[in-house]
């Protein structure tokens, strides 16, 4: 078994969460069924599709559960743009998601090509 502790994606991935819940707690409140919870769900899926992959025994399951967390990634990405040009974020808080997001997207796609290679 893989120990997902160990991937510096998954640590990544971790403060990410919570950075989203501590900027998102500022969004409207007509948003908490809205963006605000999908931003969330998103940010949580990536780890959780991380961590899931890892406890997986195969290497092809390994594999989906990672492609899974990296479209969780772009799906964030795109979500936290949308609250900025919505207003919900600030350019600087929006800036250093992205920044965070852009980071493990990378990580992922980095870990997803050494996969397909194997």
């Amino acid at each position: 078994m893989r120990d997902h502790s160990k991937l510096k994606v998954f640590e990544l991935a971790d403060r990410l969460v919570l950075l989203i819940y501590a900027e998102t707690g500022l969004f409207p409140a007509t948003e908490r069924y809205g963006l605000q919870s999908q931003i969330r769900r998103a940010a949580i899926s990536i780890v959780a599709n991380i961590v899931e992959g890892c406890a997986r025994s195969s290497q092809a399951e390994y594999l989906r559960f990672m492609e899974i967390a990296y479209g969780s990634a772009r799906e964030l990405q795109y979500e936290i743009g949308l609250s900025a040009k919505l207003g919900f974020l600030n350019p600087q808080s929006a800036s250093q998601l992205d920044h965070e997001c852009t980071s493990i997207a990378k990580a992922l796609n980095g870990l997803l090509r050494s996969l397909h290679r194997k």
